[in-house]
C-alpha cells in the first residue's frame, strides 16, 4: 500500500521506527507492522544502532547525569 512505499522511501538512510512513525503520522505499533512487512519481503534490512558497536564513553554519560541532577 501507499504507507509501505512511503516507509520504504524514508528508510534510504538509517532511521528509527519513531522517526518513520512521525513522518507517516501513524502510531509506532502500526509502523512496526509496516516495517515488518517490508523486512519479510526483503525490501529492507535491519541493523543494530551504531552505539551497540561503539559504546558511549562512561565519562560523557556521567557528565550528562551530573547535569540532569543539577537541574532537579
Amino acid at each position: 500500500g501507499p504507507e509501505h512505499s512511503t516507509a520504504l522511501g524514508l528508510c534510504e538512510e538509517p532511521t528509527s521506527v519513531a522517526e518513520i512513525a512521525a513522518q507517516l503520522k501513524l502510531p509506532a505499533a502500526v509502523t512496526k507492522v509496516i516495517l515488518s512487512d517490508l523486512l519479510d519481503c526483503g525490501a529492507l534490512t535491519q541493523k543494530a544502532p551504531d552505539f551497540y558497536h561503539n559504546p558511549t564513553d562512561r565519562s560523557l554519560l556521567e557528565a550528562v547525569l551530573d547535569g540532569l541532577r543539577r537541574q532537579l
